[in-house]
């Protein structure tokens, strides 16, 4: 199995999700200006929709969104997945909310087109989402004591508005302080270079 992967691009979250599920994968940076992976293939032909993240399997499949990865990833490490009898629909639930709700706010924050009006307004939207989980957070991750994979796109998240000078709503600025002592978060950052220098 391959990651496709940016560095610092929402295929983190897949990146986290596969380290804490302790599966087997490789890791391929893509450019995603020039649509090739390092080693020189024409990324297109592996994702036509030219952004990651994308994972191909062993036999040639190849599965895109982060909807969809991430939910791959919890079907096969169920203790990524929320307990309960609505546990898969509940992280369906999540995923679904961060993707089209929070990632898909960012927009105007990565578009050079965009005007400071336009990137104030998404910013008092993302204020409302980030705060809508914030207030609904009720023990250290999202669904609890238990981390899921929705975690992880999460913390993404949370970076990209730290990232942006969006400020965070209090529980979940201690939430991205959890994610990043968890070892396979430091793992993943280490991996795309982004990870924080010791302390001296």
């Amino acid at each position: 199995m391959k990651l496709y992967f940016a560095p610092g691009a929402c295929s983190l979250a897949d990146h986290i999700a596969l380290h804490e599920a302790g599966l087997d994968f490789d890791r391929v940076k893509v450019d995603l200006r020039a649509k090739k992976t390092e080693d020189g293939r024409d990324y297109l032909k592996i994702n036509p929709k030219g952004y990651v993240p994308a994972v191909e399997f062993d036999d040639g499949e190849v599965l895109t969104e982060n909807v969809a990865i991430l939910s791959m990833v919890a079907d096969k490490a169920p203790q990524l997945t929320p307990q309960g009898q609505f546990g898969h629909f509940r992280l369906l639930e999540m995923l679904a909310f961060i993707s089209t709700e929070i990632h898909k706010s960012f927009k105007p924050f990565f578009s050079p087109d965009a005007t400071g009006a336009e990137k104030t307004a998404a910013g008092e939207v993302l204020a409302r989402r980030f705060g809508y989980l914030a207030e609904r957070l009720k023990g250290d991750y999202l669904f609890g004591a238990q981390f899921t994979v929705a975690d992880a796109y999460l913390f993404v998240m949370c970076l990209w508005a730290q990232k942006n000078g969006l400020s965070l709503p209090e529980p979940l600025l201690a939430f991205v302080a959890r994610m990043k002592a968890r070892p396979a978060v430091r793992l993943a950052l280490e991996h795309e270079g982004l990870a924080e220098p010791a302390a001296s």
